[in-house]
Parts: C-alpha cells; structure tokens; sequence
C-alpha cells in the first residue's frame, strides 16, 4: 500500500536537481520504503561477509569507540555503537506509535483492542514455548525470547504488496499485533535481558522520568528538553543494568500528544494571513515584508498547534527507516557462512526452536487465541474479514527480524550462537513472509482487467 503521495507544482518537476529530489520524496512516502532499504542493507551485508571483503567489513563493525562524560565512560566497537546507542532512537519511535495508538489508534477502545491484544499474547507465548521446548537447558535456553517479535516494516510491506485487495480492518489488525508484539518485546528485554542492578542509577532514571512527566503536565513543549532528558534517561538506564535503549520507550511516553493552540480556531486565524501572502505572491518574488511577517506567523502557529508527539514522529521516522534500521542490519546481518559449517547448524537444537517458534508458534498462537476469544464472544472478526484471511496474515507474525536480532545479540554471547541464531532469524522471516504471501494471494487474487467495449483485443503475431 502506498501512503497518499503529494503533488508537486509542475514547474518544480521542470530542474533534474529537483526532478530527482521530488522522485525521492515520493518513494520515501510509500509505505514499504522503509522496509526496501532494510532488505538492501541486509543483502549488503550478508554479500560483504561472505566476499573477498570480509575482512574489510570485519574491521568496520568492529571499529573501536569510546566516550565519557565525567566519571562515566564506555567503550565499544561501532557495531555495539549502534546496537546500544542508535537503537534507542528506533525504541523511541516504537513507544511514539505505541501511545498514539493507546491515545487515538486501535488500542484507544477495549473492544477493537481485544482481539489483536489476545492473538499477539498467544504469537508471544506459543513462539517461546516452542522454544523452551526444543532448548530447556544450557547456553542456548537463554534464547527464548528471539521467536517472540514480529517486523513491523517486513510484515506491512508484505500485505501492502496486495495494495486495496486487503481489507483495512485486515491491514488495521496486523498493525495493532504487530505494536503489542513490540511491547511485549519491550518488556522481554527489561526484565529477560537486563544486566545485574544498580538500583541508585535506577532511582536517577525513575526521578528523571518523573521530571519528564512533570513537564509533560505543565505544558512544556519543547522537544529540545524532552531529548535532554532522554539522554540522562540513557546514561542513567546505562549505568543502572537496564538495556540503555529502553530509555526511548520512556522518553517517548512522556512526551505530550497534544498542542497548545486549539484545532478548531487554526484555520479562522489564518485566513486573514494566508489571503496577504497569496496576494503577495501573485505580484511576483520575492515576497513583501508584510507577507514575510504573516508567513512567520503561521509557521510560530503550526508549531504550537502540533502536538510534541506528532513533530518528533514526523522527524524522527525517516532517519530511523532510512537510517538506523538500515544500518543495523547492515553491521548485525553480516553473517559468515564459513564460520559456521551447514551440517553443524542443521543439527542445532537452538536452529529449530528459533525455526518452530517463528513458523509454527506465531501463526497456531495468534489464530488459537482469536478462536477462542471469538468463541467465548470476547472479541469478533474485523468486518468484512474470514477466518482463512485471518490465518494468512498470522503467518506474517512469523516474520522477526529487527527486534529478534536485537535479542539474539542480548541472549548469546557466542559468536558462533549468534550466528546461528541469524541463519534461523533470517531463514524463518523468508519462509513465513514466503507463505502469508502465498495466502494472501490466493484469497485476495487480482481481479482480471475487463475488455473495454469497442476496443478489439491485440491480434495474434502468429508466431
């Protein structure tokens, strides 16, 4: 699906510089560009790790750096860099989409909440099950939260190749799975994941978070303060044992969702101003002060009527899907099959638990856990969705990749767990994406094009 692309004056599209420029806007704005830059990044790395430039690509995730700031310091390669730094910025983003949909989306009510809320609870328990199953003891038992996540960009991307066929209380339930599925991710790698606690660093990030909140209250809007925050918020969830990209999640709860200008008095106060500069600008450039001045006045009155959670979404969610996302598949997919023999990871107990969880756990959990909510009368279907159309979108739940990698490199300290770990992330992603889109296609197939009258069909070449 693409989102609604926006039209350009066609004197813009007349320059190659910004011909070029307004094509790259446009593919920004499909839905699944995020997701075909993640896809080249991980070919990237995948075709650098097993080429003659493997050392180089070696040498680059693994390049040293360090930092401190008073008594506190670190020290990591670059690939621990974007791991434990970036990444915040991409939980940041995932607790802004959580509290706009508990706010305004499909968690805003129980009743459209319910169902996608049951069938992610059973694509997280039957997936770790599964795995815990298959790997109860040892090193590799620590893995069972891999299997648990969904991706979010891959698994929208994939229903979006369907376009208009798929319902949008289809598309809409997918969506809400997929953010509780983030959640529970989230909460996975607080409690799971966490190293030993420092509880006064602990403290320092529940005062912080407070302080947040409190500003959240008296109607502070500047994200310049909240990023502040959320930075202390970092060293302190660093320092304190908590994974340190929690802190996004945070950060993000705190930040208010409401403007302080009142919607329904935007557009009488602007009438005025933006008649003066459409006056202006039928007069030729550039503009006059006066229309200057007014434009200035409307740009001051957009800010404060946008809410702080809708400008640092708008913001941030590019340089996370064309940027962060991207780079961390590029320095974590990296994977040496000459590391790792075939037959060696073909007789892995942690490949096939990583392998039952995402193929078998997610789609019999989230399809078990919506019968039984419908059949108790819990919860009902989305209109004008089946129960067949249900089950092919639960096999996309099967698809983890950014999260599930993001455990994996928490759960093992083992390169060679590690990559074992990835071969069955990314072998599990492909089929499960592999088969929901099969599904996908055989109950929503397109529609054959209709003969318009009067038009004779192409004749045969007679070749």
């Amino acid at each position: 699906m693409m989102r609604n692309v926006k039209t350009f004056p066609p004197a813009i599209e007349t320059h190659p510089v910004q011909r070029l420029m307004v094509s790259f806007a446009r593919f920004a704005q499909m839905e699944s560009a995020g997701s075909i830059a993640l896809l080249f990044a991980t070919i990237t790395a995948l075709v650098l790790a097993n080429s003659h430039f493997a050392d180089t690509y070696r040498h680059f995730i693994e390049f040293p750096m360090s930092g401190s700031f008073g008594h506190f310091s670190v020290r990591w390669n670059f690939q621990e860099f974007v791991n434990d730094a970036l990444m915040a910025y991409f939980f940041l983003l995932v607790g802004l989409e959580v509290k706009r949909e508990i706010l305004v989306g499909q968690l805003a009510t129980a009743r459209r909440a319910l169902l996608p809320l049951l069938g992610a609870l059973g694509g997280v328990v039957a997936p770790a099950l599964l795995y815990w199953a298959v790997n109860r003891s040892g090193p590799e038992a620590a893995g069972w939260g891999i299997p648990i996540a969904t991706d979010i960009a891959f698994a929208l991307a994939t229903v979006g190749i369907f376009g208009s066929r798929v319902p949008v209380g289809l598309r809409m339930f997918l969506l809400t799975l997929a953010v509780i599925d983030d959640i529970a991710g989230v909460f996975v790698i607080a409690v799971a994941y966490s190293g030993q606690l420092h509880l006064q660093y602990l403290a320092l990030a529940c005062l912080l978070f407070l302080i947040a909140l409190g500003l959240n209250r008296a109607g502070v809007i500047s994200l310049a303060t909240y990023l502040v925050i959320g930075v202390a918020l970092w060293v302190a969830f660093y320092a304190s044992g908590v994974h340190a990209t929690l802190a996004g999640v945070a950060i993000a709860l705190a930040i208010p969702a409401e403007g302080l200008l009142p919607s329904e008095n935007f557009l009488e106060e602007q009438r005025d101003r933006l008649t003066e500069v459409a006056r202006s600008a039928e007069m030729g450039h550039p503009l006059s002060r006066e229309a200057r001045r007014r434009l200035h006045r409307i740009r001051s009155s957009i800010k404060v009527l946008e809410s702080p959670l809708d400008r640092m979404e708008s913001r941030l969610h590019p340089w996370v899907s064309f940027g962060i996302l991207p780079l961390f598949a590029l320095v974590n997919a990296g994977v040496s099959l000459r590391d790792v023999q075939s037959e060696s990871v073909l007789t892995q107990p942690m490949f096939y638990g990583i392998m039952l969880g995402l193929l078998v756990g997610k789609p019999v959990g989230i399809m078990l856990a919506c019968w039984i909510a419908v059949r108790l009368r819990l919860a009902e279907l989305p209109v004008n969705v089946r129960w067949r159309e249900l089950h092919a979108v639960s096999w996309l739940g099967g698809i983890g990749f950014t999260v599930s990698i993001f455990i994996a490199d928490l759960a093992f300290r083992s390169s060679k767990q590690y990559t074992i770990s990835r071969i069955a992330i990314f072998a599990a992603s492909l089929c499960a994406a592999s088969i929901g889109a099969a599904m996908l296609a055989v109950v929503y197939p397109r529609s054959p094009r209709r003969r318009k009258p009067g038009v004779d069909m192409e004749p045969d070449s007679g070749k």
